[in-house]
């Protein structure tokens, strides 16, 4: 089946889906007048001229070589782009998975929405932003057989968030706390859950041991968590600030 390029390989008439052809024909790679990419391949499916050119003859003669072997295995070609039909599914594969981001997860949300502040921030404002975070956290985290207790994730979360740790392992009593926190924490889309923004709320106002926080500190939190929140509508993460609804809003003054 060797050719040159006045006498193409010819591939006989068969059955191809619409879009593609397995009438192909297939040219030896020649040299030509440019100075970049000097070597180019061509050929023709159902009709239509493909090209492609090469740095050196050695890429071209391999992609030849694809080209031929596709052929061989009596693959059909797309006539619009000239590949192999195994060639255009896997293009397709990638470039799906490449768009296919994964959901954004609470942790990693407040870390990142933390570093963005942190510089610039007073010491009583990271104060704020970790307690508040670190409460509301208690409720983005799903629990199970074996969690650690409340005091421990919020312990890892608040030495998790601080920039000057990201890329450090954690403290070895924290270690299974962290690691809980970081591989059971909700999407941050799960906010939106009723049932989740009802803890969300509820941990807002209330200690670890149940009894009502402070209303300062249920101020401040509130603070922390809206300013967070705002920011994930912002990014895209969220499409609206719950805690803005009326709801929440009645919620917060039944609870005070």
């Amino acid at each position: 089946m060797s050719t040159d390029d006045n006498a193409p390989v010819l591939r006989p008439h068969g059955e191809a889906k619409p879009g593609y052809s397995l009438d192909i024909r297939l040219w030896k790679v020649t040299k030509v007048n440019r100075k970049a990419r000097p070597y180019q391949l061509r050929w023709v499916v159902g009709g239509k001229v493909s090209s492609a050119t090469f740095a050196t003859s050695a890429l071209a003669e391999n992609r030849s070589s694809e080209l031929r072997q596709a052929m061989r295995r009596g693959e059909a070609f797309e006539i619009a782009s000239g590949q192999p039909e195994s060639e255009v599914r896997a293009a397709a594969k990638a470039a799906k998975a490449s768009e296919e981001v994964a959901p954004l997860r609470w942790f990693e949300f407040c870390r990142n929405y933390v570093a963005g502040r942190w510089r610039t921030s007073a010491a009583k404002t990271r104060e704020g932003m970790a307690d508040g975070l670190a409460a509301v956290t208690l409720a983005m985290v799903k629990r199970g057989n074996g969690a650690p207790s409340d005091e421990q994730l919020r312990l890892a979360f608040r030495w998790g968030i601080v920039p000057a740790n990201a890329g450090e392992d954690p403290p070895a009593e924290l270690k299974a706390a962290y690691h809980w926190l970081t591989t059971t924490d909700r999407q941050v889309g799960d906010v939106a859950d009723a049932a989740v923004f009802e803890d969300v709320l509820y941990r807002l106002g209330y200690k670890l041991d149940g009894t009502p926080a402070a209303g300062d500190t249920h101020r401040r939190r509130r603070r922390a968590l809206n300013t967070a929140l705002e920011h994930a509508v912002i990014a895209g993460d969220l499409s609206e600030n719950l805690l803005q609804a009326p709801a929440a809003s009645a919620s917060a003054r039944m609870t005070w």
